[in-house]
C-alpha cells in the first residue's frame, strides 16, 4: 500500500489550526487516596448485558494498578468473575451486600447507588 493511502494510526485526518500538535496530552495518574477518604458507590446493573446482573463499584480515586488489585480482591471474595474497565470494577452477579461489608472492613466508605 502506498504511503498516500495509509491512514494515520493516531486517528488524525486534517487540522487547519496552525498551532496544532500531534503530541497527545500527557496524562498523569492521581495518587491513590487512603481508603478512609474514598467514597465508593455500589450499583446493580443489567443494561446491555442480556439481562444478566453485574455489580458495579465506582468512585475509586487512584492509580489503575491499585484499581486492578482492588478488583481482584473483590472478585476473589465473591468467588465470581468480572473485570475492571473505565475506572469501574464489574463483578458478575448481585453481590452488593457482600461487597459493602468487605469494602467497609477494608476501610472504604460505601454507598448504594440508585
Amino acid at each position: 500500500m502506498s504511503k498516500k493511502h495509509q491512514s494515520d494510526t493516531r486517528g488524525f485526518v486534517y487540522s487547519t489550526d496552525p498551532n496544532f500538535s500531534f503530541e497527545p496530552d500527557s496524562f498523569e495518574e492521581q495518587e491513590t487516596l487512603a481508603p478512609g477518604s474514598q467514597q465508593l458507590r455500589l450499583y446493580l446493573d443489567t443494561k446491555q448485558r442480556a439481562g444478566k446482573a453485574v455489580t458495579l463499584v465506582t468512585g475509586f480515586v487512584g492509580k489503575s494498578a491499585d484499581l486492578e488489585e482492588l478488583g481482584k480482591k473483590l472478585k476473589n471474595h465473591c468467588g465470581s468473575g468480572g473485570s475492571v474497565k473505565n475506572g469501574e470494577i464489574l463483578v458478575q452477579g448481585d453481590h452488593r451486600q457482600k461487597l459493602a461489608q468487605f469494602l467497609s472492613k477494608l476501610g472504604y466508605k460505601v454507598k448504594f447507588g440508585a
